[in-house]
C-alpha cells in the first residue's frame, strides 16, 4: 500500500472514531429548532425546521405534527412527533404518507458519488412508534434519479430504539455541486400498493412502484398513534459515531439559509427597516439575518405593521407588495395610507404581523 493509500485508509478510520469536529450532514437532527411554531395540521414543513411531512391522495387521515420533549435521554431535549388523529381505513394504491429531510447538493459533495472513491454513508436516530414492525427508508438521489431503499424493524411499541442504517458508496450517480436537492431521505409511513414492491439492492435507477418502500412495511396510518424521531444523524463511514450535539445557537443559523421568520416576538413595536413614503406607501429594503440558499419566496401577515414618521405612527398597515427579493434582501411596500406623509423617512414596525422567508428544499 502506497503512502497515499495508507494516509487516506487512516482518514476513513479517524471520520469513523470519535474525535470531534463537523460530521453530521443533517441539520438540526436533535429537534430543537421550530421557527414556524411547534405544531401544525397541514402537510409540508410545519413545525421542527427542516423536517417535511409529505402526503398522497389521503382522504380521511387527520394528523398533528409538532415539536415534542418526549426525548430517549441522552442529551437530547426535543424530538419530532407524527400523531395520527383520524386514521385512514383503507389505503388505496396511489396513497402515502412519509416524513422527509432533504440535503442540499452541495453538502454531499464529499461522498465522491459518481467516481471510483464513492463513500459509505451512515444513517442513524433514535424513533419510537406506537406502531411494531417492519419501515422503509428511501434514499433518492435527485440530479440522475436513483434510490437505494432500505429498512429498520420497531420491536417494542412506545419504546425509544436506536437504529443504524449504512448505505454503499453510488459509483455511477452523479449528484450535482450546486444548490438544489442533492438526497432526500424518506422515512415511510404508508406505502399503497401504486408504491410499494420489492426494491432493488443497494443504489439503482429509482423506479416508484417498486423502490418507494417494501410491500411488507407497515401501515402506520391505518391507527390512531404516534411516531417519534431524534438524533438523525448522517455521516460519512460505515459506523455510526455518538450524536453531534450542537448548541441551539448554532443550529438556528443553519435553518435560517432554508427559512426564516420574524415577529416582535410579544415586545410589541419591533424594528423591521428604514425607508421613505412614497406616494402615501412605505417602501424600504430588508436585509435578511442570514444568506439564502435560494431567491426566496417573501409572504407576510395582512394588516399587521405599522408606519412611524415625524408626522405620524400609522398601524394596521399591510406589505401588499416585495420587490426584487434577492438572496440577501428584499424590498418593501406597504399600501397607500393617507395618514402617511410623502417624502418623509420613515421606520418599519411590527404590529400583530410575520414575516416570513422561505428558500426551503
Amino acid at each position: 500500500m502506497t503512502k497515499a493509500a495508507e494516509l487516506a485508509k487512516m482518514g476513513e478510520v479517524l471520520t469513523n472514531s470519535q474525535i470531534g469536529g463537523r460530521r453530521n450532514i443533517i441539520i438540526n437532527g436533535a429537534m430543537q429548532v421550530a421557527q414556524r411554531g411547534t405544531s401544525s395540521t397541514s402537510t409540508g414543513y410545519g413545525s421542527v425546521d427542516r423536517i417535511r411531512v409529505n402526503t398522497n391522495n389521503l382522504d380521511q387521515l387527520a394528523f398533528t405534527q409538532s415539536q415534542s420533549t418526549t426525548t430517549p435521554g441522552q442529551g437530547f431535549s426535543n424530538s419530532f412527533k407524527f400523531e395520527v388523529t383520524t386514521k385512514e381505513d383503507a389505503l388505496s394504491g396511489g396513497e402515502f404518507a412519509n416524513i422527509q429531510y432533504r440535503i442540499e447538493a452541495q453538502d454531499l459533495q464529499s461522498l465522491a458519488y459518481g467516481t471510483s472513491d464513492a463513500k459509505k454513508a451512515t444513517l442513524s436516530f433514535w424513533v419510537r412508534s406506537s406502531l411494531t414492525g417492519k419501515y422503509s427508508v428511501l434514499f433518492y438521489q435527485a440530479d440522475d434519479v436513483r434510490s437505494n431503499t432500505q429498512s429498520f424493524t420497531i420491536s417494542s411499541a412506545d419504546t425509544w430504539e436506536h437504529k443504524t442504517i449504512t448505505i454503499d458508496g453510488d459509483t455511477t450517480g452523479v449528484i450535482d455541486n450546486n444548490n438544489g436537492l442533492g438526497i432526500n431521505i424518506n422515512f415511510q409511513l404508508a406505502a399503497g400498493g401504486d408504491y410499494a414492491g420489492t426494491p432493488h439492492a443497494g443504489w439503482g435507477a429509482y423506479a416508484e412502484t417498486d423502490d418507494f418502500a417494501f410491500s411488507d412495511q407497515v401501515n402506520f396510518i391505518a391507527q390512531t398513534g404516534t411516531f417519534y424521531l431524534t438524533g438523525l444523524q448522517f455521516e460519512i463511514g460505515e459506523q455510526a459515531t455518538p450524536f453531534e450535539h450542537r448548541s441551539f445557537g448554532e443550529e438556528l443559523r443553519l435553518c435560517q439559509r432554508y427559512f426564516q421568520s420574524y415577529t416582535d416576538n410579544g415586545s410589541g413595536g419591533g424594528y423591521i427597516t428604514n425607508g421613505t413614503i412614497i406616494v402615501q406607501r412605505f417602501y424600504g429594503t430588508f436585509r435578511y439575518q442570514k444568506q439564502m440558499r435560494a431567491i426566496p419566496s417573501v409572504t407576510s401577515t395582512s394588516g399587521g405593521f405599522n408606519v412611524q414618521s415625524s408626522a405620524a405612527s400609522v398601524g394596521s398597515q399591510s406589505i401588499d407588495e416585495t420587490h426584487n427579493p434577492t438572496i440577501d434582501s428584499v424590498r418593501f411596500r406597504t399600501g397607500s395610507n393617507v395618514n402617511n406623509t410623502n417624502g418623509q423617512g420613515a421606520i418599519l414596525r411590527f404590529d400583530t404581523g410575520t414575516i416570513e422567508i422561505d428558500a426551503e428544499l
